[in-house]
């Protein structure tokens, strides 16, 4: 099993039948800028209850490049990933990035 709700027990066998369930709703994005694997993902069931999922539970659905420095606190750094509703795409090459793509095919994912 994936993940079974707290408040009304619902039952999700996989990812991908949660992420296609009508009834969730992306919510935002909590970053750990330490260990982005650790930052959450957080989402919305229709029967009220907020879930919540480290990063490391939907890296794997992206596949692009991941880089290795932090463009945080530049210049250049549009601040996105500090912002919890913002579902922005990084422009940047930064390690940062891919976590802004992970969320960009979460809320693609087709509902059924």
């Amino acid at each position: 099993m994936f993940k079974q709700c707290s408040m009304c027990s619902k039952k999700w066998d996989l990812r991908d039948d949660f992420l296609a369930d009508p009834d969730i709703l992306y919510l935002g994005y909590q970053i750990h800028f330490e260990n982005l694997e650790t930052g959450w993902f957080m989402f919305n069931h229709s029967c009220g209850t907020t879930l919540a999922f480290p990063v490391s539970e939907f890296s794997d659905l992206y596949e692009g490049p991941v880089f290795k420095k932090s463009q945080n606190g530049t210049k250049q750094c549009p601040g996105y990933c500090a912002k919890r509703d913002s579902t922005t795409p990084c422009p940047l090459q930064c390690e940062c990035a891919y976590v802004r793509e992970v969320i960009q095919i979460i809320n693609q994912w087709p509902k059924k």
